[in-house]
């Protein structure tokens, strides 16, 4: 039993985590129809400004909304430079922002150098508790909490504002919406510069979470991002937020039961959803 506790705090932190960066990741392909490269990037410089915040200010809320305001900008420029360049051009999309993400990822390792970054946890966050033989992480908790509430706010924002339903409409008939005097151009700046934070919130807690942060880490978290987003659907939000907490939850028991298997587990469960429901499991495709 205390084992199972363990497995299945540590499997929804893994996945609320995961979640962080496949949900912007979603938004940007269930709204705007990009399929978008630079993710890992993003989720990287999230977690290197992160770092070089709370190194001047040692103060974790600041470091994290730095982190998410500096990406967020960084999101919008790309945007406006690039991606709205190759709106309905799949190709194109992918060549351009695997670009960004190969020169942003060396400028990581230009500024803050190749060599992993020991990161330690705030001091309100770094105890745990102990119930029996299980122990649980408080940092973990506040991961399952972060996930949960931005999980509630993304969907709220979607279906219930006039920002999503502007959104929603500009996907579909953007000429009209622009018609009616509204700026869908700068709605969809928004949605991708949002998305960017995201990724950066991801990896601003990834760096606590791990104890440190290597030039890899965002190569290797947009691979997962992009596994969670083909397994809930493409475009499916939802899909994304149950896609997560299964890989997360799949994760950790792999990990502890059969730690050789980790590396292909995530790989091989997509390959299975492929070949039995290629649209994911919630069935949502992009359309433009």
């Amino acid at each position: 039993m205390d084992v199972f506790i363990m497995l299945l705090i540590n499997g929804l932190a893994e996945g609320a985590l995961i979640f962080l960066m496949a949900s912007g990741l979603s938004i940007i392909l269930g709204l705007m129809g990009v399929v978008n490269f630079t993710h890992g990037t993003l989720f990287l410089w999230g977690g290197y400004v992160y770092i070089w915040a709370y190194n001047y200010t040692q103060s974790f809320i600041i470091s994290v909304i730095a982190a998410m305001v500096v990406v967020f900008i960084m999101g919008a420029v790309f945007e406006k430079l690039f991606v709205s360049r190759v709106y309905g051009n799949i190709p194109a999309q992918i060549l351009i922002t695997l670009g960004i993400q190969v020169v942003f990822t060396d400028l990581v390792r230009l500024i803050w150098g190749a060599t992993p970054i020991a990161v330690a946890r705030p001091d309100f966050l770094a105890g745990k508790w102990v119930f029996g033989g299980a122990t649980i992480v408080h940092y973990r908790i506040f991961l399952i909490a972060v996930g949960l509430l931005v999980a509630i706010g993304i969907h709220l924002l979607i279906t219930k504002t006039k920002i999503g339903m502007v959104i929603r409409a500009g996907v579909q008939r953007p000429d009209m919406v622009q018609a009616m005097g509204i700026n869908i151009k700068m709605y969809f700046t928004f949605v991708f510069a949002g998305g960017a934070a995201l990724a950066a919130l991801g990896g601003a807690l990834y760096a606590p979470l791990t104890g440190s942060m290597s030039s890899a880490a965002g190569l290797n978290n947009q691979v997962l991002a992009f596994i969670v987003v083909v397994i809930g659907g493409m475009g499916s939000f939802l899909g994304s937020a149950f896609g997560s907490i299964f890989l997360g939850l799949m994760g950790a028991l792999v990990a502890w039961f059969v730690p050789s298997l980790s590396v292909v587990a995530n790989v091989t469960l997509m390959a299975l959803v492929l070949a039995f429901k290629p649209n994911g499991l919630f069935g949502l495709a992009v359309k433009k």
